[in-house]
């Protein structure tokens, strides 16, 4: 399997009262609690995700 890199998300803030794309994309990513961490493949499509989300987590590389 080739080195594939990954992203650490956490969720900061709650989907409570956003927009209903954002708490679909919150839930997309796996996160749907403050303080849920997730490992995810650094990809396009999740970065978009992410970028979409980025007031909501937190991303270390």
């Amino acid at each position: 399997m080739p080195d594939t890199k990954t992203v650490r998300v956490t969720q900061v803030a709650s989907g409570n009262g956003r927009k209903p794309g954002q708490q679909a994309t919150l839930v997309g990513l796996g996160l749907n609690k403050i303080g849920r961490t997730r490992e995810l493949q650094d990809t396009p499509s999740v970065r978009g995700m992410l970028r979409k989300v980025a007031h909501l987590v937190k991303v270390e590389d």
